[in-house]
């Protein structure tokens, strides 16, 4: 009977995932910091163009090497049809998901420009702050304030979400890092890749650690990180996982409330495709 059960809850959610008018849009926006437009993709529920309801807004950064695709049908991540799955079975509350781009513009899209952070002559975190989440907000029927807003990433984008939210928690009421890259201390970068544009960007990660910032933020600060939900996500055989350690470590020496799952699997595809559906579902939760 069990068996039946389930099997009939699993052909529900297929039949309204089917029926799903959700969309999945490539655009461009304007940026006057970076002085040039930036991709993003952003991805609207089943209901958005006949209803006038607002709806929370997950940030999902991808990768290095990615862009904003990589989290769609284009890139590895299938976000659509993960999203129609668990809002259909009642996992997840209908929510806008954006994706911007942070690629560089050397070999692979890596290099010059590639990240989430302020380096000379590209200010890609002012424009994020300034620039991208204001046009969200006014362009898109957004909940645009701080319980409307939450942010997640991948790897080079697990580190940007989480830094993200240390240094504007105002803006965040979750932050889900998966295989997040939160350490300068880590040190098998230089295996990743040869090109030296892309090491020296991959370095750069050190003036942004999480677990510096920990080990140097005030007493407001902390006050001010407890008002986020924290969650991190990292494969037992992910060379990434004693940055995790070492982020989650600090977190509990700081008392700040974190969650941590150690899950089986690498630094890959398959991994972050089982995060996503734990994403969806932690950055709102239902009522």
């Amino acid at each position: 009977m069990k068996k039946i059960v389930v099997f009939a809850l699993s052909l529900f959610a297929v039949t309204m995932t089917a029926g799903a008018q959700s969309r999945l849009e490539h655009l461009t926006v304007k940026s006057t910091i970076l002085g040039k437009e930036k991709a993003y993709s952003i991805y609207l529920p089943d209901g958005y163009d006949t209803s006038t309801e607002r709806y929370p807004v997950l940030y999902l950064l991808h990768g290095a090497w990615g862009n904003h695709k990589s989290w769609n049908r284009d890139g590895g991540g299938e976000q659509p049809r993960i999203t129609d799955e668990q809002i259909a079975k009642g996992e997840a509350v209908k929510m806008i998901v954006v994706m911007p781009d942070a690629t560089g513009i050397g070999a692979r899209r890596g290099g010059k420009n590639m990240g989430y952070f302020n380096v000379k002559d590209w200010a890609y975190e002012d424009f994020f702050f300034q620039e991208f989440i204001p046009y969200i907000d006014q362009t898109y029927r957004t909940i645009a304030a701080k319980e409307g807003r939450a942010i997640a990433g991948l790897s080079m984008g697990g580190g940007g979400s989480v830094v993200y939210a240390q240094r504007h928690p105002e803006m965040f009421n979750a932050c889900y890092s998966t295989s997040g890259l939160l350490d300068h201390r880590y040190r098998a970068v230089s295996k990743v890749s040869t090109n030296p544009d892309e090491i020296e960007w991959l370095w750069s990660v050190a003036q942004t650690s999480p677990v510096e910032f920990l080990r140097h933020a005030t007493p407001e600060q902390l006050e001010q990180l407890r008002t986020v939900r924290w969650m991190l996500d990292c494969g037992d055989d992910d060379s990434l996982i004693q940055t995790n350690l070492d982020f989650f470590t600090e977190m509990k020496r700081e008392n700040v409330a974190v969650e941590f799952r150690i899950r089986d699997g690498v630094h890959d595809w398959k991994f972050w495709r089982e995060a996503l559906p734990l994403i969806l579902n932690f950055s709102f939760k239902k009522e």
